[in-house]
């Protein structure tokens, strides 16, 4: 999937200025992403494919979790309070409500936000690589597991949709994702 707008190279400057602030961030992130798995299992529990399939995802999640978690306490910080992601509820408040349009919504933003997270994280290797900072390899196998998560969700969308719905929907998310992430300010978070 390509994003209709790239993050600007210099998102990473805030991020490796307060890297700490950043963890807490990702852990809530890989928290979230786990949670929103399992959301969908609850949600469509008559739908097999689906629940197989979010059962694997939140459970790879969760182990990021497990693992942003595991730095952050290796550098002596703690978990922050939840608070909500200005990006993913911005695209979530254009989801259809029920039925059938929502379950392709959801799927679809949940692609474009790992779409994103793959793009972003590949930026924090790619800086961490450059300063010989071991965190490097953690952020590429994110990265990669993000580029994984985005296919899967489409995969499903397609499963359960006829293709060029899925196509013209996701062409819709894309570009009202552009339009999201050009408001962020740039600051120590993954959005």
């Amino acid at each position: 999937m390509k994003l209709r707008t790239a993050t600007a190279s210099t998102w990473v400057e805030p991020v490796l200025a307060d890297f700490d602030a950043f963890l807490i961030d990702h852990a809530a992130c890989e928290r979230k992403a786990s949670a929103t798995g399992m959301g969908f299992v609850v949600r469509y529990p008559d739908r097999p494919v689906l629940v197989d399939e979010m059962i694997g995802f939140a459970r790879e999640e969760l182990e990021h979790f497990h693992q942003v978690y595991r730095i952050i306490r290796e550098r002596g910080l703690q978990l922050a309070a939840d608070t909500k992601d200005q990006y993913v509820g911005a695209l979530r408040r254009e989801a259809a409500g029920k039925g059938e349009a929502r379950l392709l919504d959801h799927l679809l933003i949940a692609a474009v936000v790992e779409a994103r997270g793959c793009e972003r994280f590949r930026l924090v290797a790619e800086a961490l690589a450059e300063r010989d900072d071991p965190l490097a390899a953690f952020y590429l196998e994110i990265t990669r597991s993000e580029g994984r998560h985005q296919g899967l969700f489409v995969r499903l969308a397609q499963h359960f949709f006829h293709r060029d719905r899925v196509t013209e929907r996701l062409d819709y998310w894309l570009t009202l994702e552009a339009s999201v992430v050009s408001t962020l300010p740039s600051r120590a978070a993954l959005h």
